[in-house]
């Protein structure tokens, strides 16, 4: 049961005042809604978009601009040197005109329909590129850290030639030793032993 008057059963009937509108049935979201019937034609708005990029494509083209210009070139042609009875617009060229006019009021709404489309696409590859670089970021940070971690860790490993120096350093003083402290043959000698 629902606050503010959401009831259900006949008390719900029983308590709307008279002349008062209905109750509106609640609607359910975990199901999909039924589907509408319209008197408007149905279309696939994919389908439509993807047919006027081909066409802004085309009109987009030399190819476009040399056949428009052949049939301008033939209209006026035909128009001027046919006889009377088969020219079909004379000299003013209002069909001609009229006919320009319509081939560029589709052509404005599709150039701007594929448009949207092509800057809807960017917009999704530039955020995707985005988050790419912001990973690319956040791994590049790990990888410094991690190497900065490596290289104080390896400020206390011992290498291969420090050691060596140290070994040679030790080398040296217990050879300074034994010129100022030399060993005489005694039995407790290495020098016997040998």
């Amino acid at each position: 049961m629902g606050s503010g008057g959401e009831h259900s059963g006949p008390e719900a009937k029983d308590r709307t005042p008279p002349g008062a509108a209905a109750p509106r049935p609640r609607v359910r979201l975990d199901l999909p809604r039924a589907p509408r019937r319209t008197l408007l034609p149905e279309y696939d708005p994919e389908a439509f978009g993807r047919l006027s990029e081909r066409i802004a494509r085309f009109l987009g083209t030399g190819r476009f601009i040399v056949w428009m210009t052949l049939v301008i070139i033939v209209w006026l042609v035909w128009n001027v040197s046919a006889p009377l009875s088969l020219r079909f617009d004379q000299y003013p060229f209002i069909f001609l005109t009229l006919m320009l006019s319509l081939q560029a009021s589709y052509a404005a709404p599709l150039i701007l329909l594929a448009q949207n489309r092509q800057a809807d696409r960017d917009r999704v590859t530039h955020e995707q590129d985005r988050k790419q670089n912001e990973r690319s970021i956040a791994d590049t940070e790990y990888l410094t850290r991690e190497i900065a971690a490596l290289r104080m860790g390896l400020g206390e490993v011992a290498t291969r030639d420090w050691i060596r120096s140290e070994l040679q350093d030790l080398v040296r003083e217990m050879e300074e030793q034994r010129a100022l402290f030399p060993h005489e043959g005694g039995p407790g000698s290495d020098e016997a032993d040998r």
